[in-house]
């Protein structure tokens, strides 16, 4: 069993917005490890999804969807200063409610950034402006011009968010491990030298989930061991990544942005559409999906030596998903029906009897060729550590949990995205949930058993070259 530590007193007010699968899975996580009055919580969210747990734990539940005209008039009745708006939920503008926390003198954290419903899909928009590239640099310029105040965490759930503190734990395993001195970096320009000294030339967020449940997917059904919407949203934007400094090509299907640190590119295909080449320690190669997230640019940003998209030296880095097999199976349905969405969902929780989320970071191109560092964590170790989540769900809301605590300790911060926080400090409060946290080298490159029998377009110069990664 996890630990019952008592990380912080709270004093205040938790208002916590939206109560899906994250929502449930970290309100047991915060009453355990946050000394607080389970009677200054409450939850407003937009449906009765989550309404039992909610009166397990005695919370007030108020079913209220928040929308443009009315979000202000909710929250502000519910928060002031010193309170804690946690938001975890999707149609909701991130930005609005990290303004009205600050103006209110609240603590802020979420998972995504989110827009207002059809900021991913407004025809008046270009598809670069309505990207996450775009969000997270409305948020960052946000940050800008409204210098300190209350902290407000942006994009800390598992990926985006804990994968950024096991990008900087994994340069220091390899500064280790290959020769290479190295103290921990103080700041960002010195994680960025470690990288490009290291000779990192690609990241991915490389995520396995092998959970099975007792009830296969049946026709018409959408069927994921985490949110649906979260995952359908994300699945329908445009891939996005962070483009590296060694990219000879850029995909005859991308877009660069012409606003910002120029950081990332956009392919001009649904993320669900798109998949590369990847690999973990426990499935050794695999095709995942390539899903837009924030980290892919936050990282990428960064780990830049130089500016735009001339910079010295960057990584590439990107997102690397196999779900469950009943979840690619959905969205096969799902790409097959022309982006329309089954009429069904079903969340895989009570159901799965086997399996778990292999998910973490992998660095390549250094001396040692690739190493792997994250979690392993199988579903029946989450169910030993915490009610109400699956392997998949407690690697993202112990992460919700070590951004709240890191807020609570430190309140003054300002608007940080996760690379500004402790690093070692997230990961410590997060680890007891994580199951085994795994650092493996491997030799796998994208050109790795490539048959002869089909021709490709291939770099054999450079294996770490996208056009190799990419499944075409």
């Amino acid at each position: 069993m996890a630990t019952n530590r008592t990380h912080v007193t709270f004093p205040g007010r938790l208002v916590m917005v939206g109560f899906g699968a994250i929502g449930q899975g970290v309100l047991p996580l915060i009453l355990r490890h946050i000394a607080m009055d389970p009677k200054r919580i409450t939850i407003i969210t937009a449906d009765d999804r989550g309404s039992r747990v909610a009166a397990e734990f005695g919370i007030r539940h108020v079913q209220q969807p928040l929308t443009r005209e009315n979000y202000r008039t909710v929250l502000a009745a519910e928060l002031g200063a010193g309170d804690f708006l946690l938001n975890l939920s999707v149609d909701v503008s991130s930005l609005a409610l990290v303004a009205l926390a600050r103006e209110l003198g609240a603590l802020y954290l979420d998972t995504c950034v989110e827009p207002w419903p059809g900021g991913y899909t407004d025809p008046s928009l270009s598809p670069s402006r309505r990207s996450n590239y775009a969000l997270r640099q409305q948020v960052l310029d946000f940050a800008a011009a409204n210098p300190g105040g209350p902290t407000a965490v942006v994009a800390h759930g598992a990926n985006p968010g804990m994968v950024s503190h096991m990008v900087k734990r994994a340069l220091l395993h390899v500064a280790r491990d290959t020769g290479v001195e190295a103290s921990v970096p103080a700041d960002r320009a010195g994680w960025a030298a470690l990288s490009e000294k290291l000779g990192i030339k690609v990241i991915h967020i490389a995520e396995r989930d092998t959970q099975v449940s007792t009830m296969p997917k049946q026709l018409g059904e959408f069927v994921n061991t985490w949110s649906i919407d979260g995952f359908v949203s994300e699945g329908c934007q445009p891939a996005e990544l962070g483009w590296g400094s060694h990219e000879k090509t850029l995909p005859a299907d991308a877009t660069r942005h012409d606003f910002g640190s120029g950081a990332g590119i956009i392919l001009n295909r649904p993320g669900a559409a798109t998949r590369v080449r990847t690999w973990t320690p426990l499935e050794g190669p695999f095709h995942g999906f390539l899903i837009t997230h924030n980290e892919a640019i936050s990282i990428a940003d960064y780990l830049t030596v130089g500016e735009g998209y001339g910079a010295r030296y960057r990584p590439t880095v990107h997102y690397s998903y196999h779900p469950c097999d009943d979840a690619v199976m959905s969205v096969h349905e799902f790409a097959g029906k022309n982006w329309v969405q089954q009429p069904r969902q079903r969340l895989m929780m009570d159901e799965i009897v086997q399996g778990m989320d292999e998910l973490g970071v992998l660095l390549c191109g250094h001396a040692k060729n690739v190493y792997w560092y994250g979690s392993r964590l199988n579903i029946a170790e989450a169910r030993k550590l915490a009610p109400h989540n699956s392997a998949t769900t407690l690697q993202v809301t112990s992460a919700v949990l070590s951004g709240v605590v890191l807020a609570m300790e430190s309140p003054g911060l300002g608007l940080v995205e996760p690379e500004q926080l402790d690093f070692e400090r997230a990961l410590e409060v997060q680890a007891p949930y994580l199951g085994e946290l795994a650092g493996v080298y491997g030799d796998w490159t994208p050109l790795q058993g490539r048959s002869t029998l089909f021709p490709e377009d291939l770099d054999t110069s450079d294996p770490w070259q996208f056009k190799n990664v990419r499944v075409v």
